[in-house]
């Protein structure tokens, strides 16, 4: 009796906390989405795109330059147990000092640096070079602070701090964007977005540094950082490859075919973003709970939740496919019209990446990161070869087909890595291929209605609602009885 209270606990304590974070998440990270037809608006197509390029140069930089060490917070909690602040704190020093090292470096070569930027289509200022690296300082703090929060279930101070930076810094980079027009500093735009945007962001980062080594009480640890190199280096080839693979497309598309077709790439690859902020957010939520299930031997428990879990998001992939011109037309406007032809693919591409996300967790769970890089390394290669040469052959549309196929074969991947290092497959490969390729298929099919009177798609959307609603009321009813149960 003892056992099932317990777990009924733990159940209801995850899914209580996940379902509030995954709001509280929607609801802060969205405003940034929000701001999209802002911004659009605002910027010109080259100006647009040199921000989101600026953006990606971030999330490639990230997990190499603080080694990808706070990927190890989440297992070490049940390694440290009692003293995981102490743990989080002095792994954030290491990272920091790792950050350092490539600052200095970069700082003897900037010039050589941005004259390579530019080579690339890609002014990269002297302001914009400090507030990177200042930038990604603050960003890690944030990255350990959130993980820790998450891992202990905690979600309240996490979210009001998200929403503390992130809310001002999007409303501050508006505001001066709109004044810098205003007052014809047209040239300014780009350094005033980012200004705006990512000033307070450093200033909440660095508050939380400071937090976690307060609460930590300690700031080097020879043992920890032994514990964290070991775990997190073999994921550096991992996340820098998912990075690679999530950014490369702008990146290629802008450097072979110019800012105008590189900004409409980037406001479809930001449409992929709203389906990316869901899946973000839930599984922030699922993988505290997933790991607590596997610790306690009932990791079989799992794949019923995640069947759920997959349809739903491969339901909200195709309804974004099938309002897809409505959503470029309020986000960009007519002039990013051929985005609409981008957005099945790069749905499904993040769909892909979601589901392969249940195998690397498990291969994480049990320290096998070297093996879960590995296969990403290669899919990545992969990725860049498709890219460029499709792009070539077939234009820029094309690095979205070639993306969401290497997510697709990434998954695959992961999948017989995780059958061949624990044995077993918690989410039957079978099963998972089958719904992708479904809902893949779906998406695509949808786009030939683009061309026809919208009333069509409405049509089809309104028909599709008792469908949905069967297939929904059953699964929310079997969350909610979880939810409810007593201590």
């Amino acid at each position: 009796m003892s056992e099932n209270q317990d777990k009924k606990s733990l159940n209801r304590t995850a899914f209580t906390a996940g379902i509030f974070y995954v709001i509280a998440q929607l609801f802060v990270r969205g405003i940034t989405f929000l701001m999209t037809p802002v911004y659009t608006r605002l910027l010109s197509k080259p100006q647009f795109n040199q921000v989101k390029i600026f953006e990606s140069w971030l999330l490639i930089l990230m997990p190499v330059f603080s080694l990808c060490l706070w990927r190890s917070v989440e297992r070490a909690k049940y390694d440290v147990r009692e003293r995981f602040n102490e743990y989080v704190s002095c792994v954030h020093t290491l990272s920091y000092l790792s950050i350092s090292a490539f600052f200095g470096l970069f700082l003897v070569f900037k010039g050589q640096i941005q004259r390579l930027c530019l080579s690339m289509n890609f002014e990269l200022t002297d302001f914009m070079f400090y507030i990177m690296f200042l930038y990604l300082y603050a960003h890690t703090s944030i990255f350990y602070f959130q993980r820790r929060e998450k891992q202990m279930l905690r979600y309240k101070a996490s979210t009001a701090f998200t929403a503390a930076t992130v809310i001002p810094a999007t409303l501050l980079s508006v505001l001066l964007i709109w004044l810098g027009k205003k007052n014809g500093r047209e040239d300014a735009l780009v350094a005033l977005r980012i200004g705006g945007y990512y000033i307070p962001m450093i200033i909440g980062g660095f508050f939380v540094a400071a937090l976690m080594i307060v609460q930590g009480r300690k700031i080097i640890s020879r043992r920890y950082w032994r514990y964290a190199l070991v775990f997190s280096l073999p994921l550096i080839p991992e996340v820098l490859s998912i990075q690679i693979m999530n950014q490369a497309d702008r990146l290629m598309v802008t450097s072979i075919t110019g800012d105008l077709c590189g900004a409409v790439f980037s406001l479809a690859t930001t449409v992929s973003y709203i389906i990316w902020i869901l899946e973000d957010a839930v599984w922030n939520a699922w993988l505290p709970w997933m790991y607590e299930k596997i610790s306690r031997g009932e990791g079989r428990e799992i794949g019923n939740y995640w069947k759920i879990l997959m349809h739903v998001f491969g339901v909200i992939s195709w309804l974004l496919v099938l309002f897809a011109p409505e959503i470029i037309l309020i986000l960009g406007g007519k002039s990013y019209r051929e985005a609409v032809y981008l957005i099945a693919p790069m749905v499904t591409g993040t769909l892909f990446r979601f589901y392969s996300y249940s195998y690397t967790a498990i291969q994480n769970y049990h320290k096998k990161t070297g093996f879960v890089a590995v296969s990403t390394v290669v899919v990545m290669f992969l990725n860049v070869v498709l890219n460029y040469i499709f792009i070539l052959l077939a234009g820029y549309r094309a690095a979205a087909y070639t993306t969401a196929f290497s997510y697709l074969v990434l998954m695959c991947m992961q999948a017989f890595m995780e059958k061949r290092l624990t044995g077993e497959q918690l989410i039957p490969l079978r099963r998972t291929a089958f719904i992708s390729c479904a809902y893949f298929v779906l998406c695509i099919l949808t786009m030939l209605l683009f061309d026809r009177t919208p009333l069509i798609r409405y049509a089809v959307f309104a028909c599709t609602i008792p469908l949905g609603i069967r297939f929904l009321l059953p699964n929310l009813k079997i969350i909610s009885q979880i939810i409810r149960r007593k201590h």
